[in-house]
């Protein structure tokens, strides 16, 4: 069994013994997604519009990693309303940039590698770096509202009477909380993914002006950003639709208890 193997195993039986029924879920959620990223990547080499996939393919995302990977459906309804929402608003700004920066495409790193090789494809570099982001960013998004979600229903749970005013104080609270932790998590990961490239760059003699304009520093610095802006809409929008959907359940149970009555 080669190391990727074994390592899918430990991951596949500690999802088992942690998680149960829903460690089950969401492993296999993890195996859909890995799946339709592979989808993606074929459809878009046979020439299919980038555009067109990427719109079809962000709630197809957000609904594997969101409904397999939470066991109630009310912390999923509301986590995929709430994240799909924002992914939108997140991806208009993702256009916006990536037009702005100019930095999709190969790096001049990529020289040397790709010497014999086309460099022109037949597909658009630019919307294929929109995709990327996009997918990036849904990670987070939906891991944001769906912990908001949960730590706002488990709330709500164990107190009954509480009003919309202070659900949605608590879950203000509750969002500085996931604010941190998923911001040190974005941070981390870049850090560690890119701790190689940035001695690659110190030991060359880079310059700070070269770092910051060299194309895969850029793209990655952005993809970060886009992340951590997701997840700041995120917190305050699930908490919202959350406590505005509670009010409207409990005013229609008050309307049909006094029709009852």
């Amino acid at each position: 069994m080669s190391t990727l193997g074994a390592l899918i195993a430990v991951l596949a039986i500690l999802m088992i013994i942690v998680g149960g029924e829903t460690g089950i879920r969401s492993f296999f959620s993890v195996l859909i997604n890995t799946l339709l990223l592979i989808l993606v990547a074929i459809l878009i080499s046979w020439g299919i519009s980038i555009p067109i996939l990427t719109l079809i393919f962000i709630p197809l995302k957000l609904a594997t990693i969101i409904f397999l990977g939470t066991h109630d459906y009310t912390v999923a309804k509301n986590s995929f309303y709430s994240a799909f929402t924002v992914c939108l608003l997140v991806s208009v700004l993702i256009l916006i940039c990536q037009w702005l920066a100019q930095a999709a495409g190969l790096g001049p790193e990529s020289g040397e590698v790709l010497v014999g090789l086309s460099q022109m494809p037949g597909l658009s570099y630019p919307m294929i770096a929109v995709t990327v982001a996009i997918f990036s960013a849904l990670g987070a998004i939906a891991e944001a509202a769906v912990a908001m979600s949960s730590g706002l229903l488990e709330l709500k749970k164990h107190h009954v009477q509480i009003t919309r005013k202070e659900l949605e104080g608590s879950g203000t609270a509750i969002g500085n909380d996931v604010l941190g932790t998923a911001m040190n998590t974005i941070l981390f990961g870049m850090f560690g993914s890119f701790l190689s490239l940035f001695l690659w760059y110190f030991r060359l003699g880079y310059s700070f002006g070269e770092i910051v304009n060299e194309k895969l520093f850029v793209n990655e610095a952005l993809i970060i950003l886009y992340s951590l802006i997701g997840v700041l809409l995120t917190v305050p929008f699930s908490t919202f639709l959350l406590a505005r959907g509670m009010s409207k359940d409990e005013v229609k149970h008050g309307d049909q208890k006094s029709n009852t009555n």
